[in-house]
């Protein structure tokens, strides 16, 4: 397989320059080239006629060139070059802009397709910067991803030497008896069918196989880290322990469905290897209680627990939450973050050594090398899609294979958490606390804004607060000056008589504390902020969220905002501030107005979205999944889901022959992560 793993800088007509802009789309071999695969096709099988093109629509026309005109230069940089056409019926002019060997190219005489956009009048049409090709080639043209320095053309060009290259050394590196059961077409044959296929048809059987190769791949790599977490733990706790006294001094009853998740979590910790569960549940569903009551199985078994979270907000929110539930039931507490005091620092490691406390909430840093425990059992971790692979790994690393509960207030599709978490066991709360009532939720335009600060006023006014939303400080000054100039202007025109407060992420970690701090205690009325908030904030008498520019948040991270308010028994609102008129912005808009679900919200925003946008990469840690619809191919998961496992069952590393291919296939997808190799 050299010429496959040869750089592509060795094809024809690829110098250093395109070499380069090849590297910019993640091409560098042959190999690499051959999965760059078309976002579409231009199907040139279905031409139509001139007189009944569209104008201003983009169409397929078919004829022969007539006359050739010379070129004219409008201005410099700016030549146009046209062409008379025929059908044999009717006549119509190509118009090519900038690209004079393009233009010779054309044969006067020859017939030829072309697919563009549609101008002119209604008895002369013009095609304009049309592809063209000539009649009789191939019917489907691949139009691919692109950047500087490289065209459709050009990559196409490239690739039909690669697929010469692949039909002298063709390999496929599965199973044969996983082809025929699922009347897949052979990897070359669907590599080759991808980018030149004859039908539409064949394009979609192609892609089914390329998805099939990747999620098949993608499923072993995830449970092959799930097989691996499974070794020998020190930790196993007393089936027999007893915790009714905690449930006893909770200020509330648990819900059914958090009493199902503390019981899967404590019969995990009384098993020979670790837990490695994912606790999911929607915002202000009562995660936080569910890992107390894991916190205190765990002390009573003579363990220690810790909880990672990602900002020093949500670190101190849970160490609040948690000393509140535990210190009742004699367990001590402690917070360990990065803007503490040497001493303070120096204190809570000297106590989390001799075992004095018992359960730690911080953020990162509870991993630093000098942060040592006497018996560490239980590792939780706070929206995991925040921590790198590595952060996670080195909090357990503190323990003799400890238990690990990780924590999300992200709603997350079942379809994307069989993949995200593919080395987790799930565990769903899917009850909100009795009391709770659903936020009413309105999308408004600008025009209606002073009628919202009215709205917000009232609430003022009743004793209420609440919040107005921002969208994210870029790293360019002029977000951070308009969100302060925002606040300064509320808090000396609309809301001059009440207390404003200023949050966003710039802040240090002491200020934003002492904002929070001024917030919880009543001493703010109206805090305008920045996404900060989305997470960790727990306000029960906040009533009232405003979202400016709502429409540049995605629609999970608008009901994570929203779920800032709505933390009390009373009625509260989110009131969604947009002016953009366009249909997706309207569809998300009502989706958000309409929905209360966290799950449904997800999956809506999955399908709007994609994958690749959910979260961004390098939060959710997952390989770069180039082909398969998660969100539509539900069966393919589940197909390869099995298939992995019965492959696993018979080889668990991949060392037989037969699964030697696939297993460099895993390494590949998961090496390109970095962090989260399998190596």
């Amino acid at each position: 397989m050299d010429g496959l793993f040869m750089p592509v800088s060795r094809l024809k007509g690829v110098g250093e320059k395109k070499s380069k802009a090849y590297e910019k789309l993640g091409v560098s071999t042959v190999y690499d080239l051959l999965y760059h695969l078309p976002r579409d096709y231009v199907d040139f099988s279905c031409p139509v006629s001139p007189l009944s093109a569209p104008i201003n629509e983009y169409c397929v026309l078919q004829g022969t060139i007539v006359k050739k005109f010379p070129e004219q230069r409008i201005r410099k940089g700016l030549s146009i070059f046209k062409a008379a056409v025929t059908d044999g019926l009717h006549d119509f002019t190509v118009v090519i802009y900038n690209n004079l060997y393009g233009f010779r190219a054309l044969q006067t005489g020859t017939e030829y397709c072309f697919y563009g956009k549609i101008t002119g009048t209604k008895l002369r049409r013009e095609i304009n910067n049309p592809k063209i090709i000539k009649k009789g080639i191939e019917k489907f043209q691949p139009v691919y991803p692109l950047t500087t320095g490289l065209t459709s053309a050009s990559i196409h060009q490239n690739m039909r030497e690669a697929v010469s290259i692949l039909d002298k050394e063709p390999f496929d590196s599965m199973p044969h008896y996983l082809i025929i059961e699922n009347g897949l077409m052979s990897l070359s044959s669907a590599l080759k069918s991808v980018h030149f296929p004859q039908s539409l048809e064949e394009a979609e059987r192609a892609r089914t196989r390329l998805a099939f190769d990747e999620m098949l791949t993608l499923q072993l790599g995830m449970l092959i880290l799930k097989n691996r977490s499974r070794k020998k733990t020190s930790c196993v706790m007393n089936a027999e322990t007893d915790i009714r006294d905690f449930f006893e001094i909770l200020p509330f009853a648990m819900t059914d469905a958090q009493k199902n998740a503390v019981n899967e979590i404590t019969s995990d910790f009384c098993c020979g290897f670790p837990m490695n569960r994912l606790l999911q549940g929607d915002v202000g569903s009562g995660k936080t209680a569910v890992a107390a009551a894991a916190c205190v199985y765990a002390a009573k078994n003579g363990y220690q627990s810790a909880l990672m979270a990602p900002t020093e907000i949500l670190a101190s929110q849970h160490y609040a939450t948690l000393s509140s539930f535990l210190e009742p039931a004699g367990i001590k507490t402690a917070l360990l973050t990065g803007s503490m005091t040497v001493k303070q620092k120096n204190e809570v490691k000297k106590k989390l050594v001799s075992g004095e406390v018992q359960v730690v909430a911080g953020t990162h840093a509870i991993i630093q090398k000098d942060v040592r425990f006497d018996n560490l059992g239980l590792v939780i971790t706070d929206e995991q899609h925040r921590f790198g692979v590595a952060q996670r790994a080195a909090l357990a690393d503190k323990g003799q294979s400890p238990h690990r509960l990780v924590m999300s207030a992200t709603p997350i599709p079942r379809t994307l958490a069989l993949i995200i978490y593919g080395d987790l066991d799930i565990t769903v709360i899917n009850q909100m606390p009795k009391g709770r009532l659903p936020i009413k939720t309105y999308a408004v335009t600008g025009k209606l804004r002073q009628r919202a600060y009215n709205f917000i006023i009232n609430e003022l006014e009743n004793g209420r607060q609440a919040y107005i939303v921002c969208p994210v400080i870029e790293e360019n000054g002029g977000e951070l000056q308009a969100v302060t100039a925002y606040s300064d202007n509320l808090r000396n025109g609309a809301f001059v008589n009440y207390e404003v407060g200023l949050l966003h992420g710039r802040m240090k970690a002491s200020e934003k504390e002492s904002v929070m701090n001024d917030f919880k205690a009543r001493r703010i009325d109206l805090l305008v902020c920045t996404t900060v908030v989305e997470v960790g904030v727990d306000v029960p008498n906040a009533s009232v969220m405003l979202i400016e520019n709502a429409e540049r948040f995605g629609l999970s991270q608008l009901h994570q905002l929203r779920g800032r308010v709505g933390r009390g028994n009373s009625q509260s609102y989110c009131i969604l501030v947009t002016d953009n008129p366009g249909e997706d912005c309207v569809k998300r808009m009502k989706i958000m107005s309409n929905t209360s679900d966290g799950f449904k919200i997800s999956e809506e925003d999955l399908k709007l979205r994609g994958p690749g946008d959910f979260f961004g990469r390098r939060q959710h840690g997952l390989p770069p999944i180039k082909i398969a619809d998660i969100a539509g191919n539900m069966n393919i998961i589940n197909i390869t889901k099995k298939a992995a496992e019965n492959i696993l069952k018979a080889d668990p590393e991949l060392e037989s022959l037969e699964n030697r291919s696939l297993k460099l296939d895993v390494m590949r997808l998961f090496s390109v992560n970095g962090e989260n190799g399998l190596n």
